[in-house]
């Protein structure tokens, strides 16, 4: 068992006055969820720090609107238009992926790590170093660096507060007190476009299917992992760090609508669930008042109008994703790192017409064939793997195109 809890023993110290805020990823889908709730109580936050990777026009209209002190863009070849368009502030400028971790490893109270991805990995353990409360969005940090990320948490005394829908949720309804009480977590997955499809039908859908997600909105590698179901594998070997449970605790339960958002079984037969609308910006509240509820102008849920909740098992023949991760946790070492390095290769070769939908999982589980997996013994190790992911993968898709 490899789990621990997603926060350290004692509660966070903040600074006194607003709380001061770096939101890595701004432009993304959960960066604009956490700044519209802080522009629903702006006297209650002193946002210092935006960054974003390529998207200059809607980072300097954040900064500007929300007073940052420093916008970063991961791009450095953007620095002079960025610059150009925060002429004129006190606004501080830089560019870079060594501009990202720098600028995530100032202090702050409390870190949205939202850049999607292995790219997200050094500007979260740059913001763990700082002792700050890390609000965890970026799933691969702990798909890629699993224990020695967590060792780094506890290291440094930071608190890390769980983002995802479906670990926020399990967050919000595990009892601390009786962890040895718990049976088994299980993390819902609305099971995307194509739960209905056959796997011949699945070999014939365009990137504009794929994107469509039926309940969430989310950017475009999410949903397309969402799609594959490889969203729903990521999720469950972070489960695995952030909770005190065995991989055979966690169960994958699909569930269309997108109301219960994951469930926690005891040893007596209790299931204890965490339900609400489908909007990043619940988790995200909690994660952001925490330890008290952040209210903010909410969708509440009405079970009376929706009527009907079903569930299912998940169908590993058609989502083979799904057994991938599993395998991939199981093998451990640094299987999981390949397994999220191929799959970000994979996803962009379909979000560029270059490959089919049911290629994306052919590749990842050719490229895990093809791996010898190493025992990571510092963070240089993680890096080094997910390089050899990539390029294993990306050979195996050029010879697919040909």
């Amino acid at each position: 068992m490899d789990g621990a809890l997603p926060v350290t023993d004692s509660l966070p110290t903040y600074s006194s006055g607003p709380k001061s805020v770096c939101i890595l990823g701004s432009t993304g889908s959960v960066g604009e969820s956490t700044l519209s709730l802080i522009r629903e109580k702006p006297a209650d936050f002193d946002v210092r720090t935006l960054t974003a990777n390529k998207n200059i026009t809607k980072l300097a209209e954040q900064a500007r609107e929300f007073g940052a002190k420093k916008a970063v863009i991961g791009d450095s070849a953007l620095y002079a238009d960025l610059a150009e368009l925060l002429a004129g502030t006190d606004i501080e400028v830089a560019a870079g992926e060594e501009a990202l971790v720098d600028a995530a490893g100032e202090k702050v109270d409390w870190v949205m790590s939202a850049i999607v991805g292995a790219a997200g990995l050094a500007p979260t353990l740059a913001a763990v170093r700082t002792g700050s409360t890390i609000a965890l969005a970026n799933k691969e940090s702990l798909v890629c660096g699993g224990s020695l990320v967590l060792e780094s948490v506890r290291a440094h005394g930071a608190t890390l507060l769980p983002v995802d829908s479906e670990h926020n949720a399990i967050f919000q309804v595990l009892d601390p007190n009786q962890l040895d009480q718990v049976e088994r977590l299980i993390l819902t997955a609305s099971g995307g476009p194509f739960l209905q499809f056959s796997k011949e039908d699945m070999r014939h859908v365009t990137r504009e299917q794929a994107l469509a997600h039926p309940n969430w909105d989310m950017g475009a590698k999410i949903s397309i992992d969402s799609a594959t179901m490889m969203n729903k594998g990521l999720e469950l070997i972070e489960a695995f760090h952030l909770f005190p449970v065995t991989e055979d605790q966690i169960s994958i339960l699909v569930h269309p609508q997108s109301v219960v958002h994951s469930l926690v079984e005891y040893r007596d037969g209790s299931v204890l669930a965490q339900m609400g609308t489908p909007d990043m910006r619940t988790p995200i509240s909690y994660a952001l008042g925490w330890p008290n509820r952040h209210a903010f102008k909410a969708q509440h849920l009405k079970l009376g109008q929706i009527g009907t909740l079903t569930f299912q098992d998940p169908d590993d023949q058609r989502f083979p994703a799904l057994r991938l991760a599993k395998e991939a946790l199981t093998a451990g070492q640094s299987a999981p790192t390949i397994l999220n390095a191929s799959n970000e290769i994979a996803v962009a070769g379909f979000l560029e017409g270059r490959i089919g939908f049911l290629d994306i999982a052919d590749i990842v589980e050719e490229t895990l064939e093809m791996t010898e997996f190493i025992r990571f013994s510092d963070i240089s190790d993680i890096y080094e793997e997910d390089r050899k992911g990539r390029e294993n993968a990306l050979a195996i898709l050029k010879r697919k195109t040909g």
